[in-house]
């Protein structure tokens, strides 16, 4: 209190995830109708896993999400996909520089900033789960599954995945439910939200070793979900999944003004309309499906079903918004 009244204007808080006990004093410094500040508050960790300052600033704080690099910042696909957004590996002079950077920080984040948290988890343990967790990327998550393999209970199956989706590693996307006679999946699906990160995590070095690992598509898949959610620049809890257990599927749905946006990520050269697709149509209030794959090439499936490349329908949505 000593160090922060006397201040004016704009005042910065780097790491506040390390002192989340600043929250009641900053309460009582901007309710003072005698003081003139401003707060900019930067830290790692989700408003959920730093509790005091959603208890303590309600009605006077707004949330900003800062992705790593993005589509619209950098207008590249390739390295983007390869090492991931956070600037010091994409930046990185060489493959090996990037992958030795992501080495350094996954290690440093296990070791530092998830103990800063308050979190007493071996980071050993957490690193072996995470390494789990990246082979599940793109799939439907099964806590007891997962609890078979790593030996602990379904609890701390789930205490783990949401510390990694609070600090922002882990995207847990939620099953959109419909109204129909269908049997519907009610879990979530995983990813790893930085690919930089996945591919370091599953030790692939350079793009050759990417294009030879078998789950290739999955990798790619949550790069371009990623992007897509971006893109449109929406709020996590307005994005789903759809999934039956017959088969239908869509990977991701996006709620905005009231409608929804539709996706699939094909990992493929010409993405071919399937019976699922249909299903979807027929399921889902959604009037068209984009097919989003890594081609240059634009082409109608059906009147409702369109194959788009993923660098053209960044490039359309970002001019859409700056006009």
């Amino acid at each position: 209190m000593l160090a922060l009244r006397p201040l004016s204007g704009l005042i910065v808080i780097d790491e506040i995830q390390r002192k989340p006990e600043l929250f009641p004093i900053l309460r009582v410094l901007i309710d003072d109708p005698q003081v003139n500040q401003r707060y900019l508050i930067l830290g790692s960790a989700s408003r959920e896993l730093i509790k005091q300052s959603s208890e303590s600033l309600a009605g006077r704080i707004a949330y900003i999400e800062l992705t790593p690099f993005s589509y619209g910042e950098t207008h590249t696909i390739k390295k983007l996909w390869e090492r991931g957004g956070f600037p010091l590996s994409y930046l990185a002079e060489t493959e090996q520089d990037s992958f030795d950077w992501r080495a350094f920080y996954i290690r440093t984040f296990l070791e530092q900033d998830i103990p800063n948290l308050g979190f007493k988890i071996a980071p050993e343990a957490l690193r072996r789960f995470w390494t789990m967790l990246a082979h599940y990327h793109g799939n439907i998550f099964n806590a007891s599954e997962l609890g078979r393999s790593f030996g602990t209970s379904d609890t701390t199956i789930r205490r783990y995945l949401d510390l990694l989706t609070g600090t922002f590693m882990v995207r847990q996307l939620q099953p959109w439910y419909e109204n129909i006679k269908k049997r519907q999946v009610k879990a979530p699906k995983i990813y790893v939200r930085d690919s930089g990160i996945l591919h370091s995590i599953l030790n692939l070095r350079t793009r050759d070793e990417l294009l030879r690992y078998p789950k290739l598509g999955a990798s790619w898949e949550g790069f371009a979900l990623e992007e897509v959610i971006r893109a449109h620049q929406v709020r996590h809890q307005d994005c789903y999944f759809w999934s039956t257990y017959s088969g239908a599927e869509v990977d991701l749905l996006i709620h905005q003004q009231g409608k929804f946006i539709a996706f699939e990520f094909k990992f493929s050269d010409a993405p071919k309309i399937t019976k699922s697709m249909h299903h979807v149509l027929q399921d889902l209030p959604i009037d068209h499906l984009h097919v989003i794959y890594p081609g240059n090439r634009n082409y109608p499936l059906s009147e409702e079903i369109s194959v788009e490349g993923l660098e053209s329908y960044l490039s359309h949505i970002e001019k859409a918004y700056k006009g």
